[in-house]
């Protein structure tokens, strides 16, 4: 398995909504890698996730089996679960 790098980012934002925590999380990427590839997401509030098609076992939800199994290595946590966005670091 891939040594993953995790990074927490706190944003003050009632109104925060997933386009706006995809940037704030690719901005972030890109301060780690130059060209970073989002491979999964989740969002905590909804439940909602990408992939959405079921792979792996079940002890990991797909999303993080998918991510995994193509190296993510590059985990970006907002707000303790609210989104969470995993990237496979490229050069």
């Amino acid at each position: 398995m891939t040594q993953q790098n995790h990074i927490k980012i706190q944003v003050d934002d009632k109104n925060l909504d997933f386009i706006q925590a995809k940037d704030i999380a690719k901005q972030k990427a890109k301060t780690i890698c130059a060209d970073p590839m989002l491979l999964s997401w989740y969002q905590g509030k909804t439940g909602e996730s990408y992939p959405k098609f079921e792979c792996g076992s079940r002890d990991k939800p797909p999303w993080v089996v998918f991510a995994e199994a193509r190296g993510g290595d590059l985990v970006i946590d907002i707000n303790q679960g609210e989104f969470i966005f995993m990237y496979l670091s490229l050069p």
